[in-house]
């Protein structure tokens, strides 16, 4: 059956077709399961797909992405109030303020983290980048995971494919979230900004959401 559908199929699409068959796809449930274990899992955001673990389990980000150390993760949440407990009670008034304005969608906070947190992917300074996607399937996973230690899906240092088929290449030993196809992303990193004191923010990385319609 399948040989006389390949046959009338472009050389192309018979080599997308034959790749297909050993993508490593799964499901919500099993990728939650996955994830309580330790395992990675690649799903799609709205800006660039994303590796994806427990907090606790983050070294594994490090090792499949082949990734420095000192180089920090990113805390995903599905809502605010998921990782509201993360931020310092300095900056949580700023905090709040800007994410209710921009979240779900392409911005990444960077807030001091509380004293009582303890996370071993922050920064030197105990500061924690977070973020919430404006993508469904992101947000519904991390909805029944809690909060996830994430980068993009990529061998660090290399360019960052845009679909599951190109990222299962990319990273062939991790299962990907389906269904796939996935929905488009935008292929652009988001708005990364650093809170400084009261009011006031500095920009890392301009994005999607330039710097000014934030401050």
């Amino acid at each position: 059956m399948i040989y006389l559908v390949l046959e009338d199929l472009q050389l192309e699409d018979i080599n997308k077709f034959k790749f297909s068959l050993f993508m490593k796809i799964i499901s919500q449930i099993e990728a939650l399961k996955k994830l309580k274990i330790g395992k990675p899992i690649i799903f799609q955001t709205d800006t660039l797909p994303a590796i994806g673990c427990m907090p606790e389990y983050s070294e594994i980000i490090y090792r499949v992405k082949e990734r420095d150390k000192n180089k920090a993760l990113i805390l995903m949440g599905s809502q605010i109030k998921q990782v509201l407990d993360y931020v310092d009670n300095d900056a949580r008034d700023d905090f709040q303020k800007v994410a209710e304005k921009f979240w779900p969608g392409p911005l990444t906070l960077i807030i001091p983290i509380k004293k009582n947190k303890s996370l071993n992917f922050i920064s030197g300074e105990n500061t924690l980048g977070i973020r919430i996607p404006n993508s469904l399937m992101a947000r519904s996973l991390i909805l029944e995971t809690g909060p996830l230690a994430t980068s993009s899906a990529n061998i660090s240092g290399l360019d960052t494919s845009f679909d599951a088929e190109s990222v299962s290449k990319d990273l062939p030993e991790v299962d990907l979230l389906g269904p796939v196809p996935w929905e488009e992303c935008s292929g652009l990193g988001s708005t990364i900004i650093s809170w400084v004191k009261d009011g006031k923010w500095r920009l890392v990385r301009e994005g999607q959401i330039p710097f000014s319609k934030i401050t």
